[in-house]
């Protein structure tokens, strides 16, 4: 076991790389001018959709406080838009100037490469032990620990409040109360009674939430791929014969309708449910229509209580600029209850440990995000270890449309991924 650090990794650090005092800025260090500065190099996703919530505010408020308490330490954070964050990492990785720390959606192929420091060799034992358990689970590689996971989103079904209650009906807690929920609402004129995004944006989540409803997933008990498994086949044949081709679903076919334009049907009244992550709650703050909603778990086939589908960002360590001590202590640092609980509460997220989720989940002012707070010991996330995972989602945004398209085949369509995955 990596020797565990308090005290001592703040004098390791000075002493070995020569700190004086003096702090500097993220972005442009200060000090005295014969102080000997070391630089940590972040990059990380940004969450924001307004200036005053781009992520860049929080990382540096981060970074300036850890200067604060390492004199001679620059932390420099850069932050990109979730579409180009891998490629500007992998692009630094291919150049020999891997950043100190990486906080985006993957790991699998540089842990497998042997590019990464594990949790043990970085993080404090209390902070190692008090991730949130299901989360760590989900950040090993062949049993070792190499993603910390940094945000958690799951997915609830959201309701509009008005056009239910004016329907007459109840939010549903089985598939065949969804669907006469569904029905009842499409013979109102509602224009689209559920919206189903499985378009190329991110239908592998809105997918990965039905089969896990449909006591599927996209593996088996053992961790082990099982895309074409027949709980999964069924699931998918449920949905194209009960809810597409009904035209349950509204105009658009599900395998064109992305979830950016599913949220935005629901925040405008159009759309009666709708299948999102947490983060639609603060999309709705934000719009004019301020639409009344509710939220409940994604519907099980019978009512079971079933796994939830989560969704994890994750922070990494490489190895390649060879700042393993100090990474760890800023590492240390950022997992403090402070910071975790800032990001969570800002941008309706899912806190990554035990004792902040505990206080959020006691706080009435978190009531909204009780409801996911819940499913956090019960989530099922992507099968993230498998270092096949980057080309199999490619494969279900691509292509898992079809499955439920009127007189697809799901079978056909979950065999050609499944291929994908060997």
């Amino acid at each position: 076991m990596a020797v565990r650090r308090s005290a001592r990794i703040v004098m390791a650090v000075i002493a070995a790389l020569g700190l004086t005092a003096g702090v500097g800025g993220c972005g442009a260090g200060s000090g005295t001018k014969d102080a000997k500065t070391t630089t940590l190099t972040v990059v990380a996703t940004n969450y924001g959709d307004s200036v005053h919530k781009n992520s860049q505010g929080y990382w540096d408020r981060v970074g300036l406080a850890f200067q604060a308490a390492h004199p001679g330490v620059r932390v420099v954070t850069t932050v990109y838009p979730a579409d180009t964050v891998d490629a500007k990492v992998a692009a630094l990785v291919k150049r020999g100037k891997a950043p100190d720390v990486v906080q985006t959606g993957s790991f699998a192929e540089y842990a497998a490469a042997g590019q990464l420091y594990s949790a043990e060799e970085l993080l404090s034992i209390p902070v190692q032990a008090g991730f949130v358990r299901s989360l760590a689970q989900a950040g090993e590689v062949a049993g070792t620990q190499y993603g910390l996971p940094f945000t958690a989103s799951t997915r609830l079904l959201y309701y509009n409040k008005k056009l239910f209650r004016q329907a007459g009906i109840e939010p549903p807690t089985t598939w065949q109360e969804l669907l006469v929920d569904a029905r009842v609402l499409k013979a109102q004129g509602v224009k689209y009674p559920i919206a189903l995004p499985l378009g190329p944006e991110e239908a592998e989540a809105e997918t990965l939430g039905w089969l896990l409803a449909g006591e599927g997933g996209y593996t088996n008990g053992s961790g082990s791929y099982d895309l074409a498994s027949e709980a999964n086949v069924s699931t998918l044949t449920w949905l194209r014969s009960n809810l597409v081709e009904p035209g349950l679903t509204g105009p658009v076919a599900p395998g064109r309708l992305n979830r950016a334009a599913a949220l935005t049907a629901f925040i405008d009244g159009e759309a009666a449910m709708v299948n999102a992550p947490l983060s639609l709650m603060r999309q709705i703050e934000d719009s004019s229509t301020h639409v009344s909603y509710g939220t409940v778990a994604l519907p099980s086939r019978t009512g079971k209580t079933v796994p939830t589908m989560g969704t994890a960002d994750w922070i990494t360590a490489f190895k390649q600029g060879g700042h393993r001590e100090l990474t760890g202590a800023f590492l240390d640092f950022l997992y403090g209850d402070k910071y975790v609980g800032e990001q969570a509460a800002e941008y309706q997220l899912l806190p990554v440990t035990e004792s902040v989720s505990s206080r959020m989940r006691a706080e009435g002012r978190h009531r909204k995000l009780w409801n996911g707070l819940d499913a956090l010991g019960n989530m099922s996330l992507y099968p993230l270890s498998e270092t096949s995972w980057s080309r199999v989602s490619a494969a279900i945004r691509s292509k898992i449309g079809a499955s439920v398209a009127p007189g697809g085949d799901p079978r056909a369509v979950l065999t050609s991924i499944a291929k994908t995955a060997r």
